[in-house]
């Protein structure tokens, strides 16, 4: 993978201190490696674009200019276009959420709405909670603040709403800013919040006083089992993200917000000294995508397309995995969480598998210690055709199977290591 080169910044004293803990998505830095042909990536959670139609998105942006290019190619509002917010309405009305146009702020994707909350809610030193792991665009997006992050262990029914009790009670009159939580296919878990807990977790909040934050990006890509209400439709005081990146594109790069209306207020100040207002070009092109009904049953397919490559995902673990490692089966959503035995390091075992021609993310990147989760990996089914997962997972046991078989020799030798590394190989 290479040895990165050290460059001197001259600016170095000159950055505010908040950059110095805010490190580079592990993602982010894996997507070279995914680039190259004879790689089949894990690492990416990318959707599967290209079973968009593109005379369909095509016909949607040449709409946007030939109907709206006056509209389309100015500034708009900050809260983003009433014909947006009404086509938002409609799909949150679809899963059990009841709101009104002034409820509605569209962003630029999801992350920019994390951002905008963490500048509005978080002061250096404040204690945040999120799952553990969690995704690590939130832990970019709220580490530059410099918060104290406490993450709450899952199992399959998602966050441990006890021990989430536990902290709360431990952290006292004090309390956290806020909670964070992707109750759906959790991203990297790919576990879902089970409604008890759900009700369990709205509970707390409203004992505690505390906003939760709901993100939402997957809650619409379920292979099986039954609907879940979002927590928004159980408490209108849940701030939930949206996005369009995967029931659309990513690439429009646009999402939306609702909250409590003073919440908006100051999320409407934080974003107006971001961008001023999204691009309405972008807007007018959602809006005129779903308008009709084909982007149901482009959802459809692609749904079906991402259960296949689960499918093909989890026979894989199941065939080449050894018995020592176990994973999530998640029931939507785009990734498995995978946990290896305690004595393996993913991220050092992740240059041997780039050269046996795969990728993956490792677990650590997923806990703002940057160290606990180093047994874990996140697979990212949702991009890699299922032959390819297939080869994939078994390069990826082969990978597996090298290391325990390195641990084996080391107890035979009687020289047990405590954990498996590169400098052990």
């Amino acid at each position: 993978m290479g040895t990165a080169r050290v460059v001197f910044d001259r600016w170095d004293g000159r950055y505010a201190e908040r950059m110095r803990d805010v490190r580079s998505s592990a993602v982010r830095d894996l997507f070279a490696a995914a680039s190259r042909s004879d790689i089949i990536s894990f690492a990416g959670g990318m959707p599967a674009v290209d079973h968009v139609p593109a005379k369909t998105a095509a016909g949607a942006a040449h709409d946007a200019i030939l109907e709206q290019g006056v509209t389309a190619l100015q500034y708009g509002s900050s809260e983003g276009r009433p014909e947006l917010r009404r086509v938002i309405v409609e799909l949150m009305a679809e899963i059990g959420v009841r709101v009104t146009l002034d409820d509605i702020v569209a962003t630029a994707g999801a992350q920019q709405g994390l951002d905008l909350l963490a500048k509005v809610f978080i002061d250096p030193g404040d204690t945040i909670i999120t799952e553990g792991p969690t995704y690590v665009g939130a832990l970019q997006a709220f580490s530059a603040y410099q918060p104290n992050v406490v993450c709450i262990p899952m199992d399959d029914d998602g966050m441990r709403v006890d021990l989430l009790e536990e902290e709360l009670k431990r952290l006292g009159v004090r309390g956290a800013k806020f909670i964070y939580t992707i109750p759906n296919f959790q991203n990297p878990g790919g576990v879902t919040l089970t409604a008890p807990r759900r009700r369990r977790l709205l509970e707390l909040a409203r004992d505690y006083d505390i906003p939760v934050i709901e993100d939402d990006p997957y809650g619409r890509l379920r292979f099986e089992g039954g609907h879940v209400k979002p927590l928004r439709a159980l408490d209108d005081d849940v701030i939930y993200l949206g996005t369009f990146s995967k029931i659309f594109a990513p690439g429009l790069r646009l999402g939306w917000m609702t909250a409590p209306k003073p919440i908006l207020t100051k999320v409407l100040l934080a974003k107006q000294a971001a961008d001023l207002c999204g691009s309405a070009f972008v807007q007018v092109t959602a809006e005129r995508y779903f308008l009709g009904t084909r982007w149901r049953r482009v959802l459809q397919g692609l749904t079906r397309t991402y259960a296949e490559r689960r499918n093909a995902m989890l026979e894989a673990l199941d065939e080449h995995f050894p018995a020592e490692a176990h994973w999530t089966r998640p029931e939507g959503g785009f990734f498995v969480w995978v946990t290896l035995p305690e004595f393996l390091d993913a991220k050092a075992m992740l240059a041997e598998a780039v050269e046996q021609g795969v990728t993956y993310v490792p677990g650590d990147s997923f806990f703002p210690d940057g160290r606990t989760g180093r047994n874990c990996m996140r697979l990212a089914f949702c991009y890699a055709e299922p032959d390819d997962i297939r080869e994939g997972v078994r390069r990826l046991g082969e990978v597996l199977e090298d290391r325990l078989e390195l641990y084996r020799a080391f107890i035979v030798a009687g020289a047990l290591p405590g954990r498996i590394s590169e400098g052990a190989a």
